[in-house]
């Protein structure tokens, strides 16, 4: 059985071209420290935030090298069968799953409006040891221009019910487990350049968004939005040096009512 519920949020990596210029970013933003490059796994290396393994940051394998993204896994009890539906569902499979030592199984999959995402069938290895605590992994959203699609994929995959804002001029979901919210889904509008893919935005959390963000930018990252106090918290949407997106996030600054949501028939 998996470790967390089915659909549930339970790691994130990313892939640079430059490891140790990505480990002094993130040290310096997150206060990330890293633990040793495991070279039987292709040089991954676990990022920790007050000794909890929090993330991790691995050089491209040949001929992956590219632009570099975070990727979100998605827990699953059996991967295999997580595949299946992808496929049935009209997504892809990037990667089918692999076995990764003793520590669980992972695959990479797009779906149908292609957003990259990851799953994760857990062995020792459960995922992230800490959430939510600066430095941590905090949410995540979807975003996609056919929401459409994506909306139909990822409760058809796993076990999501939906709940969408009020606000009709805001096309916002929620993607709930049971009375869990685990993810967010937004459609992209014309604030997004084209040639910016659809893709799974990763928050970790910050003590101070403002203080991230300038050493952020500082260090190379480009500030993309924000930084903006909502009623979940202060955040800002981040690229670092090497083109990856993420985004930062105070939650103990907050600001105005929670919106309300109505059900999705």
């Amino acid at each position: 059985m998996a470790v967390q519920p089915e659909g549930t949020p339970c790691w994130a990596d990313a892939m640079f071209a430059d490891l140790d210029g990505a480990k002094s970013f993130y040290g310096e933003v997150l206060g990330w420290t890293f633990g040793e490059s495991s070279s039987e796994f292709g040089n991954y290396t676990q990022a920790y935030a007050d000794g909890k393994a929090v993330a991790a940051v691995v050089p491209p394998m040949p001929g992956q090298e590219g632009h570099s993204a975070w990727c979100l896994y998605l827990a699953s009890p059996d991967a295999e069968a997580t595949a299946a539906k992808i496929r049935d569902n009209g997504g892809e499979t990037l990667m089918d799953p692999m076995q990764v030592g003793d520590f669980g199984t992972m695959m990479l999959a797009r779906d149908p409006s292609g957003v990259v995402f990851g799953v994760w069938q857990a062995g020792t290895h459960e995922g992230f040891e800490a959430q939510a605590v600066p430095g941590a992994f905090c949410w995540a959203e979807v975003f996609t221009r056919e929401p459409e699609k994506s909306d139909a994929f990822f409760p058809a995959v796993f076990p999501y019910s939906m709940v969408k804002m009020a606000d009709e001029h805001v096309d916002f979901r929620l993607y709930n487990l049971g009375d869990k919210t685990v993810m967010g889904r937004m459609k992209m509008g014309d604030e997004f350049p084209p040639e910016v893919p659809p893709y799974l935005n990763v928050y970790f959390t910050v003590a101070d968004c403002d203080a991230a963000v300038a050493k952020a930018t500082e260090r190379g990252g480009v500030l993309r939005f924000g930084p903006m106090t909502m009623p979940f918290g202060r955040f800002a949407a981040l690229t670092d040096p090497q083109g990856a997106a993420f985004s930062v996030i105070d939650v103990n600054t907050t600001e105005g009512d929670v919106p309300k949501m109505s059900p999705v028939s």
